[in-house]
């Protein structure tokens, strides 16, 4: 917070409103063609004003960038109530949270595009969507059934994200899928089939 400024204040109004505009720009022309200039200008307040609440647009950008990841952590890091260990319960939840994360890009579609797709915090976030994936499957207890059919696990959870992403600009964003849909669907094809491979085998 700004010094001297309280919460609620027009001052806090005017930190918001340049953290809209910036967003919009932004999304629509990129980091390095968006101006503080523009984002001044957009949100109807004074250069000074800008420095007031942000070093420069870099800490700005970052500052949105962190939004996303608090969002996008909150969801994956949720933990359910119960239990239930095995392939069954992994994919249960597994599917809840990407439906919510589905949910929340879609309430927040700027936001992604830039903690998501464009800024260098976005390989981060596909890292440590990866790590809480493999903590996920191990936490239910289900990788021996996962690696099966003799595929890597890491390859597994790599291409998992890989599609996601792909998914999410080729079918969420374009809305040609609902979140629960897409969810699913993701779901299902990459470890619906590592189930049956197992099932199969075991018989």
């Amino acid at each position: 917070m700004a010094r001297g400024r309280k919460v609620n204040s027009n001052g806090e109004r005017s930190k918001q409103l340049l953290l809209e505009k910036a967003l919009e720009l932004f999304s629509e022309k990129g980091y390095h063609d968006t101006k503080i200039s523009d984002i001044v200008k957009a949100a109807n307040v004074t250069q000074p004003t800008f420095y007031l609440y942000f070093e420069s647009k870099d800490s700005l950008y970052n500052d949105l960038n962190k939004r996303f990841q608090l969002g996008f952590d909150e969801i994956m890091r949720k933990q359910s109530e119960e239990v239930e260990k095995g392939v069954d319960g992994f994919v249960r939840v597994l599917e809840q949270k990407i439906h919510m994360l589905f949910v929340y890009i879609i309430e927040n579609q700027k936001l992604t595009k830039i903690g998501l797709f464009e800024s260098e915090q976005s390989i981060l976030v596909k890292s440590q969507l990866t790590q809480q994936l493999t903590h996920l499957i191990h936490r239910y207890d289900c990788a021996h059934v996962l690696q099966s059919s003799c595929t890597d696990i890491n390859i597994i959870v790599d291409s998992f994200v890989g599609s996601l992403e792909r998914l999410i600009l080729t079918n969420l964003l374009e809305q040609k899928k609902l979140p629960c849909e897409l969810a699913s669907d993701l779901v299902h094809l990459y470890f619906l089939r590592e189930v049956t491979t197992y099932i199969s085998q075991a018989e």
